[in-house]
């Protein structure tokens, strides 16, 4: 700011007037000043004069990298965070970085809340998080550890899909397994309490997995192996999410199985993936922009009124149809 004063023959206090866009300049000394400026590179630190009041004004969001749905969820997070006045910063958890290398990333960058997208963490953590600082967990709820929570009612999105299947003929439904994945424990105790409740239970199966193509791809080679040794493929399979809804489809087209016609299969999510494959994916979708929309509002609600306790919204999940389910095959001749 000295530098642009110098140059512009004025005093540092009406550079920095004309920096706050307050009265106390002419317009020809503002438009000097300004042009000084463009002409030096010279640009207000927004963040140093935030943090000299004591406030950074941003928001932390810890993601999973490669995670479609999480991509979805931090544009969502970015519109609502703008219309609000704030900023972002992203910090990603990989396999070889933990969540909780990317959550102290952020703090240590003076981001005022953390927003957790599909946290693994353990439930001491997210409660010791929530206690240091003001933290939303997206997609996952931990009963009891002191963070707002923001998810869908995976019981529901699941009724919805079996409900779906079993009105179109289909019995030998099996559910893909989401391992420790956000709402994977809700979603396999739905599918198993749906499978009761159409009188399937000796139809129930439960494949171990993840919340990834290479989940859905190993399921298809198992199904497709036991095929060759004469048992039947399932008429469906709801997956986990649709990342391994995607892997499933790829080995089972490869394999000459088509979907939907010999084999239906339903996603979790309905995440901008589901929108590309040939053939669209009938899914059980969330919706990233209004789950967004509620974290960024319960993080900046507490960071004003910090008395506030923590919070729970649950969004009510939405069947999606395309053309990967239809009728149960039709028996062989």
């Amino acid at each position: 700011m000295a530098d642009v004063a110098e140059k512009a023959g004025v005093s540092r206090a009406l550079v920095s007037i004309i920096f706050r866009n307050q009265p106390g300049a002419g317009e020809e000394t503002r438009q000097r000043v300004l042009r000084v400026a463009d002409e030096i590179g010279y640009r207000p630190d927004s963040a140093a004069r935030l943090l000299a009041r004591g406030r950074s004004r941003t928001l932390g969001v810890m993601f999973t990298v490669h995670q479609t749905f999480h991509t979805d969820l931090i544009e969502g997070i970015y519109a609502e965070v703008e219309r609000l006045g704030y900023e972002v910063l992203l910090s990603g958890a990989t396999q070889g970085r933990s969540e909780q290398k990317a959550v102290e990333a952020l703090l240590s960058h003076r981001c005022e809340a953390v927003i957790l997208l599909g946290s693994f963490a353990e439930p001491s953590f997210l409660d010791e998080l929530g206690r240091r600082t003001v933290a939303v967990s997206v997609s996952r709820r931990v009963p009891h550890a002191h963070v707002d929570f923001v998810h869908t009612a995976e019981g529901k999105g699941v009724r919805q899909a079996m409900d779906h299947l079993v009105e179109l003929g289909h019995r030998r439904i099996v559910h893909i397994d989401g391992g420790t994945g956000p709402g994977s424990a809700e979603r396999r105790r739905a599918y198993r309490a749906a499978m009761r409740r159409h009188g399937l239970d000796s139809e129930a199966r439960v494949i171990p997995g993840d919340h990834t193509e290479r989940s859905g791809m190993e399921t298809g080679r198992l199904l497709l192996a036991e095929r060759d040794q004469g048992q039947p493929l399932p008429t469906a399979v709801l997956a986990g999410n649709d990342r391994s809804a995607m892997g499933l489809l790829m080995t089972l087209t490869r394999a000459g199985v088509e979907v939907p016609r010999d084999l239906s299969v339903v996603g979790y999510d309905d995440s901008h993936l589901s929108h590309l494959m040939p053939i669209g994916l009938t899914t059980v979708r969330q919706d990233a922009g209004l789950m967004a929309e509620y974290a960024v509002r319960f993080a900046v609600e507490r960071l004003e009124k910090p008395e506030l306790e923590p919070r729970e919204a649950v969004l009510d999940p939405k069947l999606v149809v395309r053309g990967s389910s239809g009728p149960i095959p039709e028996p062989s001749a």
